[in-house]
């Protein structure tokens, strides 16, 4: 007997469809939103994710070498492989360039409650804009995409990392030794009680702390002007007011302890958590970023998000979320072995019809059956009989209301579409 590796997970048919209902419930908010969907390879050079992140993500990577001795890793993440193939093949195409993916990832992480070494990750980039309005419409999308799941308690969160640099840069970097990039990974992981611990090793002033601690907590917008007094907080500020009038996001709030944890990010970043999750609540993150230089192409504005698929059905499971029932439109049954070519015929007809179709594989008898039809959720049960046939007919059964009636083959197709 083998086991499957820890931090995978095998799907079965009812899985399957609440995550390809989920997968088209969003791909087709991305596409209303001018969208089109691209796909990378699963495994990418491992200096694609070095270069982004650092040496330090090898011990989080699935690498390994080829035998040509390349050094690969399964992608951990999507926005990489994307800018590499923007960089690639699509630098000279018409801008804003509005990319959508859906994939899988590999990450050597410690599993826990919706967090897998293999993970389904949705997403988007937006190339070529950095408008207030492609800004907003960008964090919309994502908000959008997650609401028209059918997820119904979700919050929207928008920060602004040169607001937080130039907060540190004011009040705590004559203390810190190693810069922003210390704190802003205690931040991210919302560490305050190691955050404090860093203030009193490093002897940062009550009111240094006081003064970075209060920003840090900022939960209403006009409070952030007693802080930040350049045309970004215009910006931010109009961003913010679009995403509440305009495309109706009541249930958003500044946060200015949206770090995201990466050296690459900029401006404005935006996280959407499902409180019903607990500590693991994050659905979605994403924010302007800079990353085409660093692979070779021109300076163009950028922005995206990463959708969590699997905490997203998770988030819609734990809410008690009716998925769509799995259905078989018609299930038929030969009353006799005679009947089984001609039932096998009659299955064509129909599937080539676009009709769901199920037939009898076991030669059980009527009884056993009509059980296995209701246990697969069938809508219409045909028998198959040598009398029915003679007049080119065959007995539909409703399986919801009970009732039975004679078909002409021929009709039976527009029939069984019609009802």
């Amino acid at each position: 007997m083998f086991n499957i590796p820890r931090g995978t997970r095998d799907f079965s048919p009812v899985d399957m469809e609440k995550r390809k209902f989920v997968q088209k419930k969003m791909s087709s908010t991305f596409e209303s939103f001018g969208y089109k969907e691209i796909q990378t390879p699963t495994f990418e050079t491992l200096e694609l994710f070095t270069a982004k992140s650092g040496e330090s993500i090898i011990d989080e990577l699935y690498s390994f070498s080829d035998k040509s001795g390349r050094e690969l890793a399964l992608r951990p993440e999507l926005t990489a492989p994307v800018m590499r193939f923007y960089v690639d093949k699509l630098q000279m195409e018409p801008k804003p360039l509005k990319l959508f993916y859906f994939g899988n990832c590999y990450r050597y992480d410690r599993p826990q409650k919706g967090r897998y070494r293999e993970f389904t990750q949705m997403g988007c980039e937006l190339i070529g804009a950095s408008t207030e309005e492609a800004i907003a419409e960008l964090i919309a999308l994502a908000y959008n995409a997650v609401i028209n799941t059918g997820l119904k308690n979700i919050n929207l969160r928008v920060g602004n990392l040169d607001f937080l640099k130039n907060q540190f840069e004011k009040n705590l970097s004559d203390f810190f030794p190693n810069s922003f990039n210390e704190l802003f990974r205690l931040i991210d992981k919302e560490d305050f009680d190691e955050i404090k611990n860093k203030f009193n090793e490093y002897n940062v002033p009550n009111n240094n702390q006081k003064n970075f601690m209060g920003f840090l907590n900022i939960n209403k917008i006009e409070d952030l002007s007693n802080y930040i007094e350049n045309n970004n907080f215009k910006r931010y500020k109009e961003i913010f007011n679009l995403l509440k009038n305009e495309f109706s996001i009541l249930n958003i709030i500044p946060d200015m302890k949206i770090a995201r944890g990466l050296d690459y990010y900029k401006g404005i970043v935006f996280e959407i958590d499902a409180p019903i999750l607990g500590a693991e609540k994050q659905l979605c993150g994403g924010g302007e970023y800079d990353l085409v230089e660093s692979f070779g192409g021109k300076d163009v504005p950028t922005s995206g998000f990463a959708l969590g698929f699997d905490r997203i059905i998770l988030a819609l499971e734990t809410e008690n979320f009716s998925f769509p029932v799995v259905k078989t439109d018609v299930y038929i049954v030969p009353v006799n072995e005679d009947m089984v070519r001609k039932s096998i015929e009659i299955a064509q007809i129909l599937r080539n019809e676009g009709i769901l179709t199920e037939l009898d594989l076991l030669k059980r008898g009527i009884g056993k059956s009509l059980k296995y039809a209701n246990s697969k959720n069938a809508e219409k049960v045909i028998f198959v009989g040598p009398d029915e046939i003679k007049n080119d007919s065959v007995n539909v059964k409703d399986m919801k209301s009970g009732d039975q009636k004679l078909i002409k083959i021929n009709n039976l197709a527009k029939n069984l579409k019609n009802n």
